[in-house]
């Protein structure tokens, strides 16, 4: 029998060229538009979400930018007068179901996505938006580009896998290095093992519904890592959304994750590795964070971290929170002062009994849900992986 300590937890390797948003850009893009420097705001928009893209180049007549986004080769112009979006996506070739392609297609153009449209043209698929400079309203920008990124990058590999489309192009990415793939493959290796003894674990207890809270902590410890790409991140995505939704039945969202976990330690070293890569991004996919919008994220959780405290259900509020600390990495694109954190304090809890992590895991949750969080005090050096990689 396992015994009743907290499952490991090892922060990722560090992800090249992560898109960094600034917020000061955001705010000249909302007053530019009201100012009706409607290209301006349009610019700003796109500082905010990525400055790499625009910060060495002329702003004077019109502006071109292309940038993957993993897999996915996103075009944006800029004029005076439009604002314009494209991304070419898949072609049809002769090994495909094309009748089940373009009805999955039609599909995805009602939901989930926004303005944006899938269009079809000599056989080949591509995202396209074109509006005015004038209705090009930061809020709008921001979300036509973050739609058509995100799932121009989710539903290639989901089409090619399904109904066998080609890529237009030859995706570009880069490797990681030998020693760095063999840490991640140990970190998944390490993953899959504890989830194997913990839910040997609880049904020996009768704790059935914990099941769920490793199955979750599992998918997102792999999720998080910055350099899971290609299909294993979208089904992971895909698993991660449903095993969440509290409108549908628990045991159904249960019986789901663990069909998952099946297939996926069935897989080889080299099936999980192929989706290991550093991908180009022209926008980070997780929103946009700062200490009051994290305060108000955990303030949602307070009475039930609180009453669990009071209780001393340290073995309820040691997984729950790190669930919740681990879905704030999946959800928000955080400060370093947040992320570095959350890795120390699941690094420190790790391997302890509940009655020891609680009190520590408690700690950070209230740090943050006070927003005091010391940047200074809660940085980290890279340590072992610096001194390792460099």
């Amino acid at each position: 029998m396992t015994e009743n300590i907290l499952p490991k937890y090892n922060r990722p390797i560090a992800k090249i060229d992560d898109p960094v948003s600034k917020i000061a850009y955001w705010d000249k893009a909302l007053d530019t538009f009201d100012e009706k420097k409607y290209k301006e705001s349009v610019i700003n928009v796109i500082k905010y979400i990525n400055s790499n893209l625009i910060d060495e180049r002329s702003t004077e007549g019109d502006i071109e930018i292309v940038q993957m986004q993993g897999s996915a080769e996103i075009h944006i112009k800029i004029t005076d007068s439009t604002f314009y979006i494209n991304a070419p996506f898949l072609r049809i070739g002769t090994q495909t179901n094309r009748v089940a392609l373009l009805r999955r297609v039609a599909e995805v153009n009602f939901s989930p996505l926004r303005l944006a449209q899938i269009y079809l043209k000599n056989d080949e698929l591509f995202f396209e938006y074109k509006m005015s400079i004038d209705l090009a309203q930061p809020n709008k920008v921001y979300d036509i580009v973050r739609n058509v990124a995100l799932f121009a990058d989710k539903f290639d590999d989901e089409f090619i896998e399904n109904y066998q489309a080609e890529f237009i192009q030859k995706t570009k990415y880069t490797e990681l290095k030998p020693k760095e793939k063999d840490v991640v493959w140990q970190q998944i290796s390490d993953i899959f093992e504890d989830y194997k003894k913990y839910t040997e674990l609880f049904k020996e207890k009768r704790w059935d519904e914990f099941v769920w809270d490793i199955l979750i902590i599992s998918y997102l410890k792999i999720s998080n890592m910055p350099y899971v790409n290609g299909k294993l991140r979208s089904d992971l995505i895909y698993i991660i959304s449903l095993m969440t939704d509290t409108d549908i039945d628990f045991n159904y969202r249960v019986d789901k994750g663990v069909n998952f976990m099946k297939k996926l330690l069935k897989k080889s070293r080299d099936e999980i590795m192929k989706n290991i890569y550093h991908a180009d991004q022209l926008i980070s996919l997780r929103w946009r964070s700062n200490e009051q919008i994290i305060s108000d994220r955990l303030n949602k959780s307070l009475k039930s971290v609180q009453d669990d405290e009071k209780n001393e259900r340290f073995f309820n509020v040691s997984y729950y929170l790190q669930y919740l600390f681990l879905r704030l990495i999946y959800d928000y694109n955080l400060e370093d002062s947040y992320i570095n954190a959350i890795y120390d304090v699941l690094e420190k809890v790790s391997g302890l009994e509940p009655e020891e992590a609680a009190p520590i895991l408690i700690d950070l949750f209230y740090k943050m849900q006070k927003a005091k969080i010391n940047q200074k005090e809660e940085k980290k050096d890279k340590g072992f992986f610096s001194k390792l990689f460099n």
